[in-house]
């Protein structure tokens, strides 16, 4: 059957296993298993789905980044995935200020796209840069700016949609005369206008509506259909002229028709100058009282963040540098925004603000940010969500409760009350969010693999939802119905209207084919969750240790579906390379986590590894580690495929290639005992040719050059020429240096030298190739030597200074999943440095000074190692080579460059490899002229660099030495 389907269609169609986990969960808590995935191409394609769908009785569930929070993503049916192909920004109208888009576009994409028009579409979620419009639009999305910008059904001109039966309908302002006119329509949308009017006419139905419905003035509110903003024009009695059908489908969540186009209302684009307070409280009530009187202000941001969100950021490595401006240990925190395009009415308006503050009284510091400090804090702020998956274990701060809003004069007696519910649950919730407009995203925090918990997880909805009916209040602000709570509808608004919103769906939907079980005759909220409840918990051994996450299960469990990895390459970070190449979710961080725990719960196989669709999902990960950064819930793919692939090679056999470049570091030592021989060998086209065909090798590939130095020699003439006036340093000559970029050793070795330190040299491999292609055995054996070396180092404080990042870093990394004393490794570890982070220190503590560097002028561009950019920083590179006084340094914003040591050299792999330079670090070294100096500290990143360019990148060590007088 769903082959015939597969046939009409341009677009792709999938029934696999893979596919359909991958899409069976969302950003919420349920799962269920569709019977397929489509990405449509064209929209001929929807209207097949569509019309397929309606013969066989089948739903369709739309989907976009798939961040929703309520369950609006998941479904038995077809899920029809936008976000690959329906990606178009069609066209701008700036007389109108209005753009046309397709529904998979990126909101941020969407306005770095209109920046150059002075415009930009508002609502500005946390998920802001991955989430798509489409989305938005289902979801009636808002974020931070809607006390300024309003929400997106505010924005929403026209949609163009398929209907139900398949038929074409395009949605838009209407004058009463047109209104009439769609009535005489013979056809379903005829018949929709027709049994809206006849409803809507109706004086006890409109009565109904307005006495039961939220407060008016709440303006994040989608619970149920808005059919109360639908009574807002001439139409149906009141002044307003037109009436538009996009403010009933916005945050209709995919239930009553099928979008494929859609123009948005733009504002302009926001004041340039801005400032941002962060007031912060002792207690949580003292902040919340503050609100109210602070919104006095004009502010573009009110922000709130708790104690249990600002204390998970201290785990997580980007986020903690964005902490700067935390102050003592705050209960609670404000961020207060205002904007002005000129600095005297900024200063104006910011002293207006501190004085309502200073009067208040209620908070205990007020630091002021500016400039790209305040990005930082909102960065800070919108990693909230995902941050949550850093509370180790399977207790989990839920979304069931998450998104009510009350009016502003209301929010504090109304969290006094929720508190006290929580208190009489013996529950800790997280508080955050949006308190300028009167929305906090509650959260209790359950286990839900428990059957108790998940008692608790209906009792306190239920409380909550009674709660805020009593203050008139919307249960969904801004997250949506979904699941949760779309059960709660008749206690919101009263069976009356709940009956009303089950005849509109009737009337758009008469055979139920449109995200079924949402809004209306909804799924129980307290089914088909993403963990069987009370299984018995899968007992994994595995040799690395997860301890920190109580095993590899609950590791891939972090992942809360947040979907930070959705991220293309036109936002900052690494993570996902390789969803960045080929946008499928099966690429991301999300999807390789998601497929682990499952195929970890379910199979049915005594090694819980041994699955082809894992072996799939983790093939085109490189590895590059952003995620274990850039992932607010620390979801480490890299550490968790290392795992995997020695679980599987152990069940199945460990590859001959996979030998090869395990035991590279062997192969480049004998090598480089006759590497004039060896080198001619790679070089030669019939030689290298043939060794690079039988081993899987991509032929575009040039192989590394081996090399043979004896450092001990160069060390001593280098000392003999130099006097020792600094401290000790212990100088790591890694498997890369060692064999294959020798020259690095040998400037190394000099510039520490020259500057006077007492140089020693150890010579160690790292594992980092064992570690990659998963021999971790081989890995742990090298580690337990390396030990003793690095144990002595660390105990007589001789700092370990390494040149490539993949390998040093190992001691900071992997290195701690071997199992070795917790404490003893932690002392190695912060022993343990790139080259570039020890000089750096030394030149910010006026050990190193300008006077040392050349005073030649020069240009350098660069680009760093992924891993360097997720354990250590990228600033100490700039710092060092920013030290000679006329070198005009930058970095390139060039996420991964695509090679990840052997990723790039397989010949299967070759073209995704390409295809990520493609994205950002080729074109950006293509655009420098011949004298500009390219930087890359790794020395795949150097490879891939001259294969993808034809340009020679230097490591940093050289540069620095170049620069020393």
């Amino acid at each position: 059957m769903l082959n015939k389907l597969k046939e009409r269609l341009e677009g792709e169609l999938f029934v696999d296993k893979l596919t359909t986990t991958l899409y069976a969960t969302d950003a919420s808590v349920y799962r269920k298993l569709p019977m397929a995935v489509a990405y449509p191409k064209v929209d001929k394609d929807i209207e097949e789905i569509i019309l397929f769908a309606k013969e066989n009785n089948i739903g369709i569930i739309p989907r976009t980044a798939g961040t929703s929070l309520a369950g609006q993503c998941v479904g038995d049916g077809i899920v029809v995935d936008v976000s690959k192909y329906f990606t178009k920004i069609i066209s701008v109208d700036t007389d109108k200020k209005q753009v046309t888009v397709q529904p998979g576009v990126i909101r941020d994409e969407l306005n770095l796209f209109l920046a150059p028009y002075n415009l930009f579409f508002g609502p500005n979620t946390s998920t802001s840069n991955r989430c798509m419009i489409g989305g938005m639009v289902g979801n009636n999305s808002s974020g931070t700016t809607s006390i300024q910008y309003g929400v997106t059904r505010d924005k929403v001109v026209s949609l163009k949609t398929y209907l139900s039966d398949g038929s074409r309908a395009e949605f838009k302002t209407l004058s009463l005369n047109e209104f009439l006119g769609k009535m005489s329509l013979e056809n379903l949308e005829g018949e929709i206008y027709n049994n809206l009017h006849r409803e809507l006419s109706n004086n006890e139905i409109k009565e109904e509506i307005i006495r039961e419905f939220p407060k008016p003035e709440i303006h994040r509110r989608n619970t149920g259909y808005a059919v109360d903003e639908l009574l807002k024009n001439n139409v149906f009695g009141q002044e307003d002229e037109g009436i538009n059908l996009c403010k009933l489908l916005s945050g209709s969540e995919g239930t009553l028709a099928f979008t494929t186009e859609i123009v948005l209302q733009l504002d302009d684009i926001p004041p340039s100058l801005s400032a941002m307070v962060v007031t912060h409280y002792k207690t949580l009530e003292d902040c919340l009282s503050d609100v109210a009187p602070l919104m006095v202000n004009t502010l573009h941001t009110c922000e709130m963040m708790d104690k249990v969100i600002l204390d998970c950021t201290k785990n997580n490595r980007t986020q903690l540098e964005n902490r700067f401006f935390v102050e003592g240990d705050p209960a609670a925190l404000l961020m207060l925004e205002v904007k002005s395009n000129t600095e005297e009415d900024l200063e104006l308006q910011l002293e207006q603000l501190l004085q309502t503050i200073m009067a208040s009284g209620l908070s205990y510091a007020s630091p002021v940010l500016k400039g790209g400090d305040i990005n930082k804090a909102i960065e800070l702020r919108k990693a909230g969500l995902g941050l949550l998956g850093n509370i180790v274990g399977d207790r989990k701060a839920v979304a069931c409760i998450e998104d009510t809003a009350v009016a502003l004069e209301d929010l504090k007696d109304f969290i006094g009350e929720f508190s006290q519910i929580m208190k009489d649950y013996e529950q800790e919730a997280v508080y955050y969010a949006h308190a300028g407009a009167g929305e906090l995203h509650l959260r209790p925090i359950l286990n839900l693999k428990k059957s108790e918990d998940v008692a608790l997880f209906r009792a306190i909805t239920t409380d909550v939802a009674k709660l805020t009916k009593k203050y008139n209040g919307s249960f969904s602000g801004e997250h949506g119905d979904g699941i949760v709570r779309a059960e709660f509808i008749p206690l919101m608004i009263g069976d009356k209207n709940y009956e009303l919103l089950k005849r509109v769906k009737t009337y758009f939907d008469p055979t139920n084919i449109f995200n079924p079980g949402k809004i209306v005759e909804a799924y129980p909220m307290d089914e088909s969750l993403r963990y069987e409840v009370d299984r018995k918990e899968p007992e994994i051994e595995t040799l690395l240790d997860f301890s920190d996450s109580e095993g590899i299960l609950k590791a891939a469990e972090k992942c809360n579906g947040s979907g930070d990895c959705r991220k293309t390459h036109h936002m900052s970070g690494a993570m996902c390379p390789s969803y960045h190449a080929t946008k499928n979710e099966k690429d991301t961080t999300r999807g390789r986590a998601n497929t682990l725990r499952e195929f970890l719960t379910s199979t049915e196989k005594t090694n819980r590894f041994d699955n082809k669709e894992l072996k799939e999902v983790f093939d085109l990960c490189l590895s590059c580690k952003a995620c274990s950064s850039e992932c607010p819930s620390n979801v480490d793919i890299a550490t968790l495929k290392a795992e995997f692939l020695y679980q599987y090679q152990e069940e199945n056999g460990y590859p001959l290639r996979a030998k090869l470049f395990a035991y590279n570091t062997a192969l480049n030592k004998l090598g480089s005992k006759v590497a004039g021989l060896t080198n001619s060998v790679y070089e030669s086209k019939l030689l290298g040719g043939l060794l690079k065909k039988s081993v899987g090798v991509a032929p575009q590939r040039s192989l590394p050059k081996v090399s043979s130095f004896d450092f001990d020699s160069h060390l001593k003439t280098v000392k003999n020429q130099n006097n020792v006036s600094l401290s000790k340093v212990v100088l790591y000559i890694d498997e890369f240096t060692n064999y294959l970029d020798v020259e690095l050793g040998r400037d190394a070795i000099e510039v520490l030298g020259r500057l006077g330190y007492e140089v020693t040299l150890f010579y160690a491999e790292s594992g980092r190739t064992y570690i990659s292609k998963g021999f971790l055995k081989q890995a742990k054996k090298l580690a337990v030597k390396n030990m003793e070396k690095l144990r002595e180092f660390s105990e007589k404080g001789l700092p370990v200074l390494g040149l490539e990042p993949s390998a040093v870093l190992t001691f900071r990394d992997e290195y701690k999943r071997f199992g070795f004393d917790k404490k003893e490794m932690e002392a190695i570890a912060n022993n343990s440095f790139l080259i570039e982070e020890f000089l750096a220190k030394e030149i910010a503590n006026g050990v190193l000074t300008a006077d040392l560097f050349t005073a030649e002028k020069k240009t350098v561009k660069i680009h760093n190692h992924c891993h360097q950019k997720s354990i250590s920083n990228q600033k100490v590179t700039f710092d060092i080579l920013n030290a000679p006084k006329n070198y005009e340094v930058s970095i390139i914003n060039s996420g991964c460059c695509g090679m990840a040591g052997s990723f790039g050299y397989e010949k299967e792999h070759y073209e995704i490899s390409m295809q990520v330079g493609e994205l950002k670090l080729f074109p950006a070294v293509r655009k420098t002229s011949s004298d500009v100096i390219i930087a890359a500290n790794g020395t795949s990143c150097r490879h891939q660099i001259y294969d993808g360019t034809e340009r020679k990148a230097k490591h940093p060590i050289s540069i620095f030495k170049e620069a020393l007088l």
